[in-house]
């Protein structure tokens, strides 16, 4: 039954029993839904999107598991809105890592009144959603890291971690100058988070002096590779450069191996994986992937965290659950100083937010275009099966 409904059964419930003498009781302040039983909290809903299906499942299941931590971990504060109890509702949802289905999901959290996004996962499903979730002016915290998600001009978009453009930097800069790589070959996967990637890092490896001397692309689907490699073998590089998801990367560093090709192969951090480790297997070794932040141990809360984490879903934390937690809690923190779940009370001060309790980062703001002021990178190498932090560098995220 949906919220107005159930809001015209309790006034003419109300009406009934005490006559028309008296006012039901004003619903908390903003977008939240009226009590579903009397004396009950409003819910406030958060819609949630990220492939829960298919070969990036693992990705978004971890995703989700931060966003329904911070969730329960809100609930337990007994918060209030406009000076009402409210209970914050997540209504997570499969867009299958597809631009359609994305969409799709979006006019469906829109109509449904979500007072707030937290998704999509992927760059390509998170930039077409966001014109949907803009024109209906409801907050996105995507963990999209492509340029082109806040370079739209929406005010409705945020980020969870820091764009493409400065992780794809770092790397390319880092094989250079301290790999000490010169001749460098880029496969992506052609997806917006793939290609955009490595864009950013060809950009890099060509301002510190490294040459390209190949580039092919496959795709999100591929896990076959032995045409590309050949042909990458014949060019004798001192690095491979991939950009996209575990999926593609593990079997790429397999066939590398079996072809003969002993050079390191770098990615990005949707390769910093467990799974990677699992389907590469002994081959993993050597390769090595950038992540956007601290290494968990090393972030203001990321021991408590991966503690209760691990307690709650009997798993350790992967890559991205820390980010999907803080985006969460950051959006909550926002209605909480506006003192309202309505979109356009609460997004002028999540534009503003200065969220200091994070996981990841003591210092959580955005700037004027939705993306991380503060940021780092974390160079990883995979050592004995294991991956183990290169360097880690911070700053800004632009």
């Amino acid at each position: 039954m949906n919220s107005m409904k159930l809001t015209s059964l309790a006034v003419a419930t109300a009406l009934a029993l005490a006559g028309c003498g008296k006012k039901d009781e004003a619903a908390p302040t903003g977008n939240a839904s009226a009590p579903a039983a009397q004396g009950g909290a409003a819910v406030v809903k958060i819609g949630f999107a990220a492939p829960l299906t298919g070969p990036q499942a693992h990705y978004g299941e971890e995703y989700k598991n931060g966003v329904t931590l911070a969730i329960e971990d809100a609930n337990k504060e007994n918060p209030t809105l406009g000076g009402k109890p409210v209970k914050f509702e997540l209504d997570a949802q499969d867009d299958q890592a597809d631009p359609k289905t994305a969409t799709q999901l979006a006019q469906r959290f829109v109509d449904e009144k979500m007072n707030g996004i937290i998704g999509h996962f992927n760059s390509g499903t998170a930039i077409p959603a966001s014109k949907i979730y803009a024109d209906a002016g409801i907050p996105q915290i995507a963990m999209a890291t492509a340029p082109t998600f806040t370079a739209q001009g929406f005010k409705t978009t945020f980020r969870s971690m820091t764009s493409d453009t400065q992780q794809g930097s770092v790397m390319g800069k880092f094989v250079v100058e301290k790999l000490g790589a010169k001749r460098i070959v880029i496969v992506d996967d052609r997806t917006a988070y793939g290609q955009g990637l490595a864009d950013e890092f060809e950009k890099a490896v060509k301002a510190a002096g490294g040459n390209v001397v190949k580039r092919e692309f496959t795709n999100d689907k591929a896990t076959d590779f032995a045409a590309i490699l050949t042909a990458i073998k014949a060019v004798k590089p001192d690095i491979i450069y991939y950009g996209g998801a575990d999926a593609q990367s593990a079997p790429m560093a397999k066939q590398m191996k079996r072809l003969g090709i002993t050079v390191p192969l770098a990615s990005g951090e949707m390769t910093k994986t467990p799974d990677f480790l699992k389907i590469a297997g002994k081959e993993a070794d050597g390769t090595i992937a950038s992540l956007a932040g601290l290494p968990l141990e090393q972030m203001p809360k990321g021991k408590d965290y991966a503690t209760r984490y691990k307690a709650r879903f009997n798993v350790d934390v992967a890559t991205y659950s820390p980010y999907g937690y803080d985006a969460t809690r950051v959006m909550i923190a926002a209605m909480k100083q506006a003192d309202s779940s309505d979109p356009k009370a609460y997004l002028p001060v999540l534009a503003k937010i200065d969220y200091t309790d994070g996981v990841t980062s003591g210092h959580i703001s955005y700037d004027d275009k939705g993306d991380l002021k503060i940021g780092g990178i974390t160079v990883y190498k995979v050592v004995n099966g294991q991956w183990t932090v290169l360097e880690t560098l911070g700053g800004a995220a632009k």
